[in-house]
């Protein structure tokens, strides 16, 4: 699987579950929007997880499952494991790492073991990531990955200037990717946003118009099993972490629920079916005289406050009419394309490099120099 298609089912209802395996993380990165540290304990119940990727079927299946953190590969069976049900019942797996292992440039027997059984593997790379594991080591270790003959990508992250990537660093990392790898290598590019420890580390930047004009949520798209089991319809930190999460973007516990069920849900919700085919902004504007809150997200979860609002949505987008607007909404959004996905939604400039050229080869890692060390703070301040 590579990074387009993976990319291509994000606004898929359903197409994709998201779990965090873990929030602990070796690393400590100044930027990480879970708060994530070795002290952090929170993860789901190991059965209860099993159980609910279990509950997949054949023909009822998230097309991928993308394994996050935290670290998720500070649980290399854990993650193995889950793999490999899910792949039992036909979905594919991802995995997202910050390689805290890769020191080096060498992967650990058994976290390669685990790496080997993935359909696709992406590496986090960022300023903060360089300060405690260095550009040229992760370039190594992707090699290795490549040469194992698991697809793999990079998922790039600088600026947060709202500059739409005018931030050099991207710019810098970029051409070091292209001399190691050629154009073979896809990177996913965004920019830093003021979420958990980056809270003040940036200023917020707009995730969508704030003129009630339809804006269609990606976000709600697939389901993600937080830290503590919950199951949530949207990805966004501040819906993961806020506790209650509110009740339309609530789709159950892993304690409780199967996938089939989750799924229902999701796709059976008239406020899903419209914040996937509008958005927010779009649903406040439609059906309340209030003015909405402030920002793209927040004007989402006010809608638990918003009783008129909910029920336009019941009135609009219940029965067949519903399950037309999200089918049409999904089928425009993939016909668009994954670099369109990605001018929306990370960082347009860089929008295309999440598409690589067909059967071009990697380059040798010895063809060009790699960057010898990341920039110190003094040099280069988070922006």
């Amino acid at each position: 699987m590579d990074l387009a298609e993976l990319i291509g089912l994000r606004p898929v209802p359903c197409g994709g579950l998201m779990v965090a395996l873990t929030r602990r993380c070796p690393l400590s990165c100044a930027h990480c929007s879970t708060n994530s540290a070795m002290t952090a304990s929170e993860e789901p119940d190991r059965r209860q997880l099993l159980d609910f990727i279990g509950s997949f079927e054949d023909d009822d299946r998230p097309e991928v499952v993308m394994l996050t953190g935290g670290e998720p590969l500070l649980l290399p069976g854990l993650a193995a494991r889950a793999a490999g049900l899910a792949q039992a019942k036909g979905s594919r797996v991802a995995l997202l790492s910050g390689m805290f292992f890769a020191r080096g440039g060498r992967i650990p027997a058994r976290i390669m073991r685990t790496i080997t059984v993935l359909d696709h593997f992406s590496a986090s790379l960022d300023v903060h990531h360089e300060r405690e594991v260095p550009r040229a080591d992760v370039l190594r270790a992707l090699r290795a990955v490549l040469d194992a003959g698991v697809p793999a990508s990079i998922h790039l992250t600088g600026g947060g200037t709202g500059a739409d990537g005018a931030d050099p660093y991207l710019a810098e990392v970029v051409a070091d990717v292209r001399r190691t790898f050629g154009s073979s290598m896809p990177l996913l590019v965004n920019e830093v946003r003021p979420l958990g420890r980056a809270v003040g580390l940036v200023r917020p930047t707009p995730r969508g118009p704030d003129d009630g004009l339809a804006a269609p949520c990606t976000l709600a798209a697939w389901p993600v099993v937080a830290f503590d089991g919950t199951v949530a319809a949207c990805c966004n930190q501040w819906t993961v972490d806020r506790r209650p999460v509110p009740p339309h973007l609530r789709l159950g516990h892993i304690a409780e629920d199967d996938w089939p069920t989750v799924r229902a849900r999701s796709l059976g919700s008239p406020v899903l079916r419209m914040l996937r085919a509008v958005g927010p902004r779009r649903l406040h504007a439609r059906y309340e005289t209030a003015p909405a809150p402030d920002g793209y997200c927040r004007s989402c979860h006010a809608l638990a406050d918003r009783p008129a609002v909910l029920a336009g949505a019941a009135r609009d987008a219940g029965g067949r009419v519903g399950e037309l607007l999200d089918r049409l909404t999904t089928q425009e959004q993939r016909a668009a394309g994954p670099a369109a996905l990605v001018r929306r939604m990370g960082c347009a400039r860089y929008a295309h490099l999440v598409e690589t050229p067909s059967g071009e080869e990697p380059a040798p890692v010895d063809a060009a120099p790699l960057t010898e060390a990341p920039p110190t703070a003094e040099e280069r301040s988070p922006r």
